[in-house]
């Protein structure tokens, strides 16, 4: 069966199928999508879960072992198979067929992929699967459609937008629902739950002129010192909120060392970074940050953020720029040395 994206959570607290199949190229619906059914099969009982990351070197043999062997921990569990490039192969075609020719009980698979064309859809191993569950496709959201989504969004957040606000957000992204979403969480940081109006949102959303938080991470990324410092400067001269830096940069440090634990568990950072769905474009920058530090330094700089937060709320006698700016320079140093506070 097919579903749009936006029928997945009615369907999902009615029943579960034992397949689903979640393709597309915008991210963050995808990523949505994803996160609802294993969050809702987790209510269900689905606590046990196994992902397995298809790429040249995957052995198929993996999924007919997990499609036959018992959890230990939980009668009920879940098989996240994600597939990058959206091509099985002729080995995974015949394992997807088998699979469904017999459906393991108290299993639930969700294959991720990208765009799927109609040759994909029309062979064989993508009927056996769509036939099993439900197949899910994601389509951007763009021109009349965008504006709706927008405000739906604001509204779930509790944030109230006042006239022209949905439209010059909508101008803004471009239809990357992303940055969407990212704009109206920092929306909901900076002011909380309420009204929003038009000189907020340009306050809040920078034009390109401007140093903002994403140039700052990008320079903290790339180990560009001097352009951290000049920013920094900047963000506090405009009056930007401590605390929205901290949590642009936080964000980033927390994906960073989720990354590292995968890449030290034997995840290639290729799939690792598919996982956190990472734009081709930020994949370099992502790419040059891990290259200086290695897991460790990712958890220490956490522990840092813990502590900025701490000054940023009050809770610290300590200045909370000056921590943040310490946090950055040493995401920029190779190798990482501890900075006292």
């Amino acid at each position: 069966m097919k579903l749009g994206f936006h029928e997945v959570n009615r369907h999902l607290q009615n029943n579960l199928l034992p397949v689903y199949i979640v393709s597309g190229d915008e991210p963050l619906q995808h990523g949505e999508a994803c996160d609802l059914i294993r969050r809702i099969a987790r209510e269900k009982g689905y606590a046990d879960r196994k992902i397995l990351d298809v790429d040249t070197h995957f052995d198929w043999n993996e999924l007919t072992a997990e499609a036959n062997s018992m959890s230990l921990f939980a009668e009920q569990r879940i098989i996240d198979l994600r597939i990058a490039n959206g091509k099985p192969g002729r080995e995974g075609a015949k394992a997807l067929a088998e699979y469904c020719d017999y459906l393991p009980q108290d299993t639930l698979l969700l294959i991720s992929l990208p765009k799927l064309d109609q040759q994909q859809q029309k062979s064989k191993w993508f009927k056996a699967l769509e036939q099993a569950g439900a197949f899910i496709q994601v389509w951007p959201i763009t021109d009349n459609r965008l504006p709706p989504w927008i405000e739906e969004r604001m509204r779930k957040r509790g944030l109230t937008p006042d006239k022209d606000v949905v439209q010059m957000l909508a101008e803004r992204i471009e239809g990357n629902l992303l940055a969407a979403a990212q704009e109206i969480e920092k929306l909901l940081l900076i002011h909380g739950p309420g009204i929003i109006n038009a000189a907020q949102l340009a306050a809040s959303v920078a034009d390109s002129a401007r140093f903002d938080v994403f140039d700052l991470t990008d320079a903290a990324l790339l180990g560009n010192t001097t352009r951290c410092i000049r920013i920094l400067q900047g963000l506090q001269d405009e009056g930007t909120p401590s605390a929205v830096v901290l949590w642009a940069i936080s964000r980033e440090i927390r994906q960073l060392q989720q990354i590292a634990y995968l890449q030290e568990t034997g995840t290639h950072i290729n799939a690792a970074m598919q996982k956190f769905r990472i734009w081709d474009k930020r994949k370099p920058v992502i790419g040059k940050a891990l290259q200086r530090h290695k897991l460790s330094a990712w958890q220490q700089l956490l522990i840092d953020c813990e502590t900025a937060d701490r000054a940023v709320k009050g809770q610290l006698r300590q200045d909370p720029w000056l921590l943040i700016e310490q946090i950055c320079l040493s995401m920029c140093q190779m190798p990482l040395q501890r900075r006292s506070a």
